[in-house]
């Protein structure tokens, strides 16, 4: 039989061994970490979800309605300009004599530019990019040797594969960026101005606010290249240009009928 005296010394040796086992701080951090990151990465989800509503509320006041028909009131720089009286039809080798430049209204070919989405690498004629107009779309032109680089390809993203929407280079465009619509232009120094999401809001297929409401964006059959379209004339138009309240009227059979409808009202 083990003596008290032995008994005593074994019970210190087992007391001493619990009083020496190392906590787990390892486990302890490792599971903060996680709890941090956890955090972190439910942090930054909320906050990008919540800026997503923040800005889709603001764009709702840009969107069309009975009772806020030109949503481009509110947006700053727009310049507007009644075309109603200029919708004449020209063919494909006369010039019209615009009074803005880019043109966004007026007379102009007969033959409308593909609007679906196009991006367009080279300049346009103008008399073909103001015909799309008429039908809706939204024309955004940009001066090549302002425009390059993450900035072009930030304005592709909001054009490729859009309906009533198309993009063009504009040579020596008096600023990097302007956006058309038939009637309206914007003209902007950067590509990351919201301005350029608001005026596409505002004004694509905007019904109140262009004449061919329900106008294609798909030229008809045999009637257009998108990959070698009628190249840009930067020279001033000639003596015989077409004025602005000239051309042949619609009405008058030159311009194949509609077949599309028009595109939801949304950002590109």
């Amino acid at each position: 039989m083990a003596s008290g005296k032995t008994s005593k010394a074994v019970r210190s040796a087992r007391s001493s061994v619990v009083v020496s086992k190392p906590k787990p701080w390892g486990t302890v951090a490792a599971v903060v970490v996680i709890l941090l990151f956890a955090g972190g990465v439910f942090g930054y989800a909320y906050n990008q979800w919540d800026e997503k509503q923040e800005r889709e509320a603001a764009l709702k006041a840009y969107t069309p309605a009975e009772d806020n028909q030109d949503p481009s009131d509110k947006i700053e720089g727009v310049v507007k300009v009644d075309y109603t009286e200029a919708r004449g039809h020209v063919d494909a080798t006369q010039r019209v004599a615009y009074d803005k430049f880019p043109p966004f209204g007026g007379p102009h070919d007969s033959v409308w530019a593909a609007c679906n989405g196009v991006v367009y690498e080279k300049p346009v004629r103008n008399e073909n990019m103001v015909h799309p107009l008429e039908h809706g779309a939204v024309w955004i032109a940009y001066n090549p040797d302002d425009v390059t680089g993450e900035a072009l390809e930030a304005l592709k993203s909001k054009v490729a594969g859009q309906t009533h929407l198309m993009m063009s280079p504009y040579p020596s465009l008096d600023k990097p960026i302007s956006l058309q619509s038939w009637g309206h232009q914007l003209k902007l120094d950067s590509a990351d101005d919201p301005r350029i999401d608001q005026f596409i809001r505002a004004l694509r297929t905007n019904p109140y606010q262009h004449p061919e409401v329900g106008g294609t964006c798909d030229p008809s059959p045999g009637t257009w290249n998108v990959d070698s379209p009628p190249p840009f004339v930067g020279t001033d138009p000639p003596p015989d240009a077409v004025p602005m309240t000239g051309g042949v009227p619609q009405g008058d059979g030159t311009e194949p009928p509609a077949t599309d409808t028009p595109a939801p009202t949304t950002t590109g």
